[in-house]
């Protein structure tokens, strides 16, 4: 288990994260942590939850102070009775270890696909944002929730698969009409770090059809439609090896798109795949528009182009019928996304 985010604060802040988690962890009613200023024990009470998803119950707090004093008794707000906290810690650690027991074997990438594809096909998006929703009780235990429940997901159980994993949070842009925190996670793979946002593959993908445009990026392929990171993360510097490169399925000529093309159309499957032959611009579509139109007609069908432009990522149907929009701009994206505490 990572404890990412304590092992980048100051002494001070140690002793505050160190009381903080303790007297959540024992359920305290309240108790006393070192007096810092109000922002710094915010930070440090959301850092604790991001390297500890296992204190699902606790989703903010007040605190008091006397005047001259060196610490501060911290109120925790519980999301349940003591009694319901503890069933409820009982069935979670039963369904992590339930979950993990058949990937114990795995490679680190194995395992990683695994823990990726089974948010994928069994978390809902939680658009009624329920408080459970941003914790693993919401991921795990009831199948639905935002951003934050699910990177809270994915860190939970790559801990339980002895997986190096951390959760990112980027902040808001008012400016481009992004209201609130994202979260997504980094984890690590053969020595090398890598971005992993579950949250976003879930949008642009279904059940029964799994996406992986955002499993394992660099920085510089995340960042293109994720906003900055609030905390500072490793880097993740390598570029080459994404899950469409791995699996052959990112392409540099038309050439490797008609021949792919062809291929879906015989076997009348979807085709999914990742452009890097240069910008993905709107002639660079309808060239490949004319391709998969051509390929299509020896089957008597049509085709529809899906588009996630940021990552370059198409998906292409073939359907009987001409569909009224031959091509759809597909927008990744965390819904509600991150919530912002309200401390008192």
């Amino acid at each position: 288990m990572e404890n990412y985010y304590y092992n980048r604060l100051d002494k001070a802040g140690q002793a505050a994260y160190h009381a903080m988690k303790t007297g959540l962890t024992s359920l305290a009613p309240s108790f006393y942590v070192p007096l810092l200023d109000g922002k710094t024990l915010a930070d440090i009470y959301f850092m604790i939850r991001l390297d500890h998803p296992e204190l699902f119950y606790s989703v903010k707090y007040s605190y008091r102070y006397y005047q001259n004093s060196e610490n501060a008794e911290m109120i925790p707000e519980y999301l349940f009775e003591k009694k319901k906290i503890l069933e409820n810690q009982k069935a979670l650690q039963s369904r992590v270890e339930k979950l993990a027991r058949p990937a114990m074997k795995l490679s680190e990438m194995e395992k990683l696909l695994y823990i990726h594809d089974f948010i994928c096909q069994n978390v809902h998006y939680d658009k009624l944002k329920k408080a459970y929703s941003h914790e693993i009780i919401g991921s795990l235990g009831q199948g639905v929730a935002v951003c934050e429940g699910i990177a809270k997901g994915v860190k939970i159980l790559c801990d339980a698969l002895n997986l190096w994993c951390v959760i990112g949070i980027s902040e808001a842009n008012p400016d481009k009409n992004i209201k609130y925190r994202h979260a997504w996670n980094i984890v690590r793979v053969n020595g090398k770090y890598y971005h992993l946002d579950a949250t976003f593959d879930n949008s642009v993908g279904k059940k029964e059809e799994i996406r992986y445009d955002y499993f394992l990026l660099s920085d510089k392929q995340i960042f293109r439609d994720h906003e900055p990171l609030i905390w500072k993360l490793p880097s993740c510097e390598d570029g080459d090896h994404f899950y469409y490169k791995e699996k052959k399925l990112s392409f540099t000529k038309m050439e490797d798109v008609q021949k792919r093309a062809a291929q879906a159309v015989k076997k009348g499957k979807t085709l999914i795949f990742h452009w890097r032959g240069g910008y993905l611009t709107r002639e660079v579509l309808l060239d490949m528009l004319k391709i998969f139109e051509e390929e299509a007609a020896k089957k008597s069908k049509h085709s529809l182009i899906s588009v996630n432009w940021p990552q370059a990522v198409i998906q292409v149907r073939f359907e009987e019928e001409l569909p009224e929009e031959q091509m759809i701009l597909q927008e990744a994206n965390e819904g509600e996304q991150y919530r912002e505490e309200e401390n008192a």
